[in-house]
């Protein structure tokens, strides 16, 4: 074991508890009596990266046989990009600057994840299957909306349509700030849980809407005067040519979010919220602004209401379930060293 690895045990004075109550992903924890020794921080980084894996298994396996081609030409600004933050990740270990490797780490992974993503979405709506428009629609009228009146009263409310169109077009700011606030004050563990969280909900969410296709809760701006064009309006020419064959060209510098049902633009501000909730002057700020992200995002995404309330369902889970996920990998390799004859490594 290296000598700063031993000294960082050392120094620390936490007890060693079983790996059931260990849920502190923020304390180092080290494991002596002949079996590896590794703080459990360092480890939290593996659920996110193996989300990431499978779901680009996932985005080959679907796409096998389907003709889709990437634009070279369009792919050079991503892939540049991705060595930027795939440097920034390997400078934060190599320099031993934790901060710096934890956000470039969670950049890299979010933007890995959004590019699969994306893509995964595509070949599954490639895939077609019947709209559940119908169903969706209906689900909003049994609540009692009436999205027709609820544009006309928006189109007179020029106040409300810039709030919610700038709330709704913020998610990328929230996003790249929560990262940037949580590795600048050291909060990684924190940090790594939400982007678990983010990824894993991303995926779920990418998987329903590829079984459950939908337009989404399309109206036609000509008919306003100042409504915006919705998400779902802007893309209703790319969702019908990944259906019936013609769009088949992947361009990475301009990828196009097409998941309707759950609205992942209602289950990621809440994750985000969640992430920033310890730092002071954001505990009220966060949600508030998260909540205007969300009751923005039928208008503006073009989603139905239903889609938001999956969508904040699968926000609720996913941050239930971000301890668990992130422990993980360090409780396999617990059960991988228990298994193992004394003095193997897993």
């Amino acid at each position: 074991m290296p000598r700063s690895r031993q000294a960082a045990c050392a120094r620390v004075a936490y007890p060693i508890r079983p790996a059931h109550h260990a849920t502190n992903l923020e304390a180092p924890v080290c494991v002596r009596h002949g079996m590896n020794i590794a703080p459990a921080a360092d480890t939290t980084d593996e659920a996110s990266w193996a989300l990431v894996a499978i779901m680009a298994g996932l985005c080959l396996v679907a796409g096998h046989g389907m003709g889709f081609t990437v634009s070279l030409p369009h792919a050079i600004a991503p892939a540049l990009g991705l060595l930027i933050l795939a440097a920034g990740l390997v400078t934060g270990k190599r320099r031993n600057r934790p901060r710096l490797a934890a956000g470039a780490a969670a950049f890299l992974q979010m933007t890995l994840f959004t590019i699969i993503g994306v893509v995964l979405a595509y070949v599954l709506a490639a895939r077609t299957g019947p709209l559940w428009d119908g169903a969706l629609a209906a689900a909003d009228a049994r609540l009692g909306l009436d999205w027709a009146a609820i544009h006309r009263a928006l189109d007179d409310a020029p106040a409300l349509v810039w709030l919610g169109g700038i709330a709704y077009n913020s998610l990328v700011a929230q996003m790249v700030g929560c990262i940037v606030l949580l590795a600048a004050t050291g909060r990684l563990g924190r940090l790594r849980l939400a982007v678990a969280a983010a990824i894993a909900s991303g995926i779920v969410t990418i998987l329903i809407s590829g079984a459950m296709p939908a337009m989404g809760n399309l109206f036609d701006p000509a008919g306003y005067h100042r409504l915006w064009p919705s998400i779902a309006w802007l893309e209703r020419d790319l969702i019908a040519g990944l259906r019936d064959g013609s769009a088949r060209v992947l361009d990475l510098g301009r990828l196009m979010g097409i998941v309707s049902f759950p609205s992942y633009h209602a289950t990621l501000p809440v994750i985000l919220a969640w992430g920033v909730r310890d730092v002071p002057w954001l505990r009220v700020a966060a949600p508030v602004w998260a909540g205007l992200t969300i009751l923005a995002t039928p208008v503006f995404g073009g989603h139905y209401a239903v889609d938001v309330i999956a969508g904040l369902v699968l926000a609720a889970i996913a941050i239930r379930m971000a301890p668990a996920l992130v422990a993980l990998p360090h409780h396999l390799r617990s059960l991988c060293r228990r298994a193992a004859p004394y003095g193997e490594s897993c």
